[in-house]
């Protein structure tokens, strides 16, 4: 408790918090105004019904990474999405693309620019996700329609036109919290965003795993010792594993990101007069999980794609493979955990490999007068160095793509609800924790800087 009100005794870290909270109480407040031409009774019933199946959890778990609502539609109706497939695009483009990798070089003032060309692509893909989704909405007829706007408003092109800036603007509005919160206040805007979606849906997951929601009102599910019919059902082994997975997800998450591969470094020794200075042995740390929970966040969002190509393949096609795939990505089967295993591992590696330079690594400790004992300073150090990071991402890649797919296996075999499952076990679960680490950690390294004891220090 005295270290809570240590962080309030130094101004600059309490204004940070103060403005961290209130761009935060700001998004949770937009997130529950409605779009005003849709009809919110019946698109509650269309999602509560809609949740039962697949496809309302795949699209409830897109909500949870982009910080939305899936049972109505507000203003933030894209949610935060938007801005993380651009920022997919111009990674996987300054990769490919030499005049983009170009000014990735350039160091800051050639992430602005990549910054702001992420921000016109969100526009552009906003207006086109607002509008396919307002059309969804408004449509009466066919399978793409379910008449959720209201009756004065489905033919107006200025209604629905105003609907879809609305949206724009939600989502353009949300990535200006995040950045003001990079800015001025502390931790990740966008990160704390998303966590802060995920917090507030973790009471009604934790309703839905022990309450059935009919039209009769809650109904408390059947208990069973052993066993239990089906995912209606709840059990003492399924408490058992949830409770497990909980310890297990929050004990490993905060092992692997606080895990190092130290390499230790000889600095040069100088003989000035008579004094003898360096010389003394230091390490070089570097981080298991250099990527973070970044490589989960892209990778789900990634795996909506095929989802919708498929089901608009099937829609072509009548069935057949088209159907198959479709049936596959939408209850998350085999294939969907193999691409999402593939992903997190190309994301893990991409990530790592736009965050960590060796070579510079290599030139700092060369103008510092340390060197990696038995590799020479320059090439040979940036190689070795290269070839650690790959190695140990290696594991880190892996604890990330077996924490991701634990609810798709739990809730195949156990018969939970995935969204419970990814709550308490999964890959919610794996945001929320690495997102409360790297905002202690800047906590911690404000406090220590002002010579108080840091919230993690005895």
């Amino acid at each position: 408790m005295n270290k809570l009100v240590t962080i309030f005794k130094i101004p600059e870290l309490a204004r940070k918090l103060s403005i961290t909270l209130l761009f935060l109480v700001i998004y949770r407040i937009g997130y529950h105004i409605p779009l005003p031409i849709i009809n919110q009774e019946q698109m509650l019933q269309w999602a509560t019904g809609v949740s039962q199946g697949a496809f309302g959890q795949l699209f409830s778990l897109a909500a949870m990474f982009s910080g939305t609502n899936f049972d109505q539609t507000t203003i933030f109706g894209l949610g935060i999405m938007p801005y993380i497939s651009a920022s997919i695009i111009f990674q996987l483009l300054a990769s490919v693309y030499p005049p983009l990798e170009k000014l990735q070089k350039e160091g800051e003032s050639g992430r602005r620019k990549i910054n702001e060309y992420t921000r016109y692509a969100t526009v552009f893909i906003c207006l086109l996700q607002s509008t396919v989704y307002v059309r969804y909405l408004a449509a009466t007829t066919g399978p793409d329609g379910q008449g959720l706007v209201l009756p004065q408003y489905r033919d107006s092109l200025l209604a629905l036109t105003t609907a879809v800036l609305i949206m724009t603007a939600g989502t353009i509005f949300l990535m200006w919290l995040g950045e003001q919160i990079d800015e001025y206040g502390i931790g990740n805007g966008i990160s704390l965003i998303i966590m802060a979606g995920i917090v507030a849906r973790i009471p009604k997951a934790s309703v839905d795993l022990f309450f059935d929601q009919s039209g009769e009102g809650w109904k408390l599910k059947p208990f069973y010792v052993l066993g239990g019919s089906g995912a209606s059902d709840i059990s003492l082994e399924k408490l058992i594993v949830l409770i497990m997975l909980f310890v297990g997800v929050v004990v490993g998450v905060i092992a692997m990101t606080k895990a190092q591969r130290r390499i230790p470094t000889q600095s040069a020794r100088h003989v000035r007069g008579r004094r003898v200075y360096g010389g003394t042995r230091q390490f070089l740390p570097l981080r298991v999980n250099q990527a973070g929970v970044m490589p989960v966040i892209f990778a789900s969002s990634l795996l909506m794609l095929p989802f919708f190509f498929f089901r608009f393949l099937e829609g072509l096609f009548q069935g057949g493979w088209a159907s198959a795939l479709s049936s596959e990505f939408n209850r998350q089967g085999y294939l969907y955990n193999l691409c999402y295993i593939v992903l997190i591992y190309f994301f893990c590696y991409l990530w790592t490999g736009i965050t960590f330079n060796p070579q510079d690594i290599s030139n700092n400790l060369k103008d510092m007068g340390s060197f990696i004992p038995g590799y020479r300073p320059g090439r040979q150090t940036a190689e070795y160095l290269e070839q650690i990071m790959t190695r140990i991402t290696y594991v880190g890649s892996a604890f990330l793509a077996i924490v991701a797919i634990i609810p798709s296996l739990i809730s195949t075999t156990l018969h939970i609800s995935p969204l419970v499952a990814s709550f308490y076990g999964g890959t919610g679960l794996l945001i929320v924790v690495s997102v409360v680490l790297d905002l202690v950690q800047r906590i911690n390294s404000h406090l220590v800087m002002r010579n108080y004891p840091g919230l993690t220090e005895d």
